[in-house]
């Protein structure tokens, strides 16, 4: 069982910091090093690794700085945006962290790059899977979105779910506008609400609690098809009822 501590940054990122054996630690998509750091130095840690799911600057932002003071591995994506030290690591691959193995998988969508890390019963989602939604369209396909989250959901249940960003309570409210009647979805937006209330944590989610709530998870449920043709008469597939509701998200 690994060990997965949230570490702010900026507004609402995470940056997953796993504790490794000998004081050795990974981050994953340290936007700024300075939170890093600190943390770092507070627990006498060292930072032997660095996964990267994707190029935006929220989330890489912090490696050369952390590569100046710690001989990190890094693994990332195949582009060209990243540090040029980036281990590349694609679909099928499997990333080593010290005694751990994580199966990387391609999911583009948010960009067309993005990859994600799963071992140990942890995923390190990035921006594509969030608690309860889904990542903006900036480089991919509704289609190619759609595919990535069917990949996701194939995974067991009871994976927990580390994503990019703290929008829980954000997400929930837009999900409430597709499927008002789901009371998972209810239970999950109260939950989050009193976590808000109290300045903790809403992550991690899980696979299963995701395909209980989650509109982007949920599209061929007959209640989010429903709501999507509300917006549109022309929904032949999956992935036109996430293209419906994130352009409904995107204008929420």
């Amino acid at each position: 069982m690994l060990t997965v501590k949230p570490i702010p940054a900026f507004s609402d990122n995470y940056i997953w910091l796993i504790e490794l054996d000998n004081g050795e630690c990974a981050v994953v998509d340290p936007g700024d090093a300075r939170p890093v750091e600190q943390y770092l130095n507070q627990q006498g840690r060292t930072l032997s690794y660095i996964l990267l799911t994707h190029h935006h600057h929220d989330h890489i932002g912090g490696v050369a700085a952390l590569l100046e003071q710690f001989p990190a591995v890094v693994y990332g994506p195949e582009d060209a945006r990243l540090q040029r030290d980036t281990i590349y690591v694609g679909e099928g691959d499997v990333a080593i962290v010290q005694n751990h193995e994580f199966q990387v998988f391609e999911i583009p969508g948010h960009t067309s790059s993005h990859i994600a890390f799963y071992g140990a019963g942890c995923l390190f989602s990035g921006d594509t899977l969030f608690s309860v939604g889904c990542g903006r369209l900036f480089e991919g396909t509704p289609a190619q979105m759609q595919d990535s989250l069917d990949k996701l959901a194939a995974l067991p249940a009871d994976t927990l779910v580390y994503c990019g960003h703290e929008y829980t309570s954000n997400n929930c409210a837009f999900a409430l506008q597709v499927e008002p009647d789901n009371r998972a979805l209810q239970a999950r937006a109260s939950e989050a609400a009193r976590l808000r209330a109290e300045n903790k944590v809403t992550l991690p989610s899980t696979i299963g609690s995701e395909l209980e709530t989650n509109p982007f998870m949920r599209s061929r449920e007959q209640s989010v098809i429903a709501a999507a043709r509300k917006r549109s008469k022309s929904l032949q597939n999956p992935g036109q009822v996430l293209a419906v509701i994130r352009d409904w998200k995107d204008h929420f």
